[in-house]
C-alpha cells in the first residue's frame, strides 16, 4: 500500500478537499512540512467516537477537570436568534 504524501502548500491551498479525500478513501495522507518533517492525517472510524472519549477521560487530566467543572456549573439556556 502506497501512502499519499503531499506538501503542506497543497493542504493549505484546499484543506476541505484534502481532508474529504482522506476521509472518503479511508487511507492516511502524509503532509510534508517545509523542514521535511512529516505529519499524518488519518481518518477515524465513526464507531471509534466512544473509545476516543473514554481515552480522553482516562488519560487527559485537563479534560477530566473540564468535565467535572461542567457537571457543577448551572446549565445556560440557548437563546434562539430572532428571524429578521
Amino acid at each position: 500500500m502506497d501512502i499519499k504524501t503531499i506538501p503542506l502548500s497543497s493542504l493549505e491551498a484546499n484543506p476541505s478537499a484534502t481532508l474529504n479525500s482522506c476521509a472518503d478513501s479511508g487511507e492516511p495522507i502524509l503532509v510534508e512540512l517545509p523542514d521535511r518533517r512529516l505529519i499524518a492525517l488519518q481518518p477515524v472510524p465513526s464507531d471509534a467516537d466512544e473509545s476516543l472519549i473514554d481515552d480522553l477521560l482516562a488519560s487527559n487530566t485537563a479534560f477530566q477537570s473540564l468535565v467535572e467543572k461542567s457537571k457543577t456549573e448551572p446549565r445556560k439556556t440557548f437563546i434562539r436568534a430572532t428571524d429578521s
